[in-house]
């Protein structure tokens, strides 16, 4: 698919180019969680009569990706800074966290979060919707924090060198010198990351949220028309992706300071 980034005049900048397509996809993004229901009522049978459930389906795996996708890159730092820590103890846990998050399924872990988690901690009984969030943010995070640790030790050991130098406190070296290096390294990756995570969305409906693969699953069944809904469907994550992907790649543009 083309580049959004090529829409723009030419003589535009760089930066007023990316900002420009973000804002676009944003924008778009908005119109289509709102209007999604509009198109699918012009399909035929069986979509028209369910747009609205593929509607709030397409929104609900949205949300799910928003709030696992926040919280995964969250954890994804704390669990990159503690494997790199030289406290031992914490970089083991840090390393098992990854460990194990990378070495077990998905489905595994939304169903242990939902299933066995309150049975091991009754305190921690949570809803569907939120032990899904649980599980798929955890899981962003085990993934997020090599891609973020790839992106520490990639910055020059120079920069660190020129922050003790300037007198910056090991805060605001991290902040304002390391970090924002590194994040510009670890983006790719990030956002292939979330675009698994939209996809992966997907799993919750093994513990009952209505998201917009669980919407589909029902309507087949009671429809027994598994074509046109899993063709939906799956054109409805498409676009998400897609979206997604020409943000990305404005931000990279953006962030690309090395090639102005």
């Amino acid at each position: 698919m083309a580049d959004v980034l090529s829409l723009w005049p030419r003589g535009w900048s760089r930066a007023a180019q990316s900002s420009a397509t973000i804002a676009l996809c944003a924008a778009l993004l908005v119109l289509l969680l709102w209007l999604l229901a509009l198109p699918l009522s012009w399909a035929p049978e069986p979509i028209g009569s369910n747009a609205k459930f593929f509607a709030e389906g397409t929104r609900v795996t949205v949300e799910l990706t928003i709030v696992a996708g926040a919280s995964g890159v969250l954890l994804g730092v704390l669990a990159a800074l503690g494997k790199l820590s030289p406290w031992r103890p914490l970089a083991l846990l840090a390393s098992a966290y990854i460990w194990i998050i990378r070495g077990t399924p998905l489905l595994v872990q939304v169903l242990f979060v939902y299933f066995a988690l309150p049975a091991l901690l009754p305190a921690l009984r949570l809803s569907d919707f939120a032990s899904a969030c649980v599980a798929l943010g955890f899981n962003a995070g085990a993934y997020n924090a090599e891609a973020i640790r790839a992106g520490l030790q990639a910055v020059p050991i120079g920069q660190r060198e020129a922050a003790r130098a300037l007198a910056l406190s090991p805060w605001h070296a991290f902040i304002d010198v390391i970090f924002p290096q590194a994040f510009k390294v670890s983006l790719p990756p990030l956002v292939n990351n979330l675009v698994a995570l939209l996809k992966d969305s997907s799993l919750a409906y093994a513990i009952g949220v209505v998201e917009l693969t669980n919407v589909g699953n029902r309507i087949q069944a009671s429809t027994f028309q598994p074509v046109p809904v899993l063709l939906t469907s799956a054109t409805i994550y498409l676009v998400l992706t897609t979206v997604l992907t020409q943000m990305s790649n404005a931000l990279e543009r953006r962030l690309d300071v090395g090639s102005r």
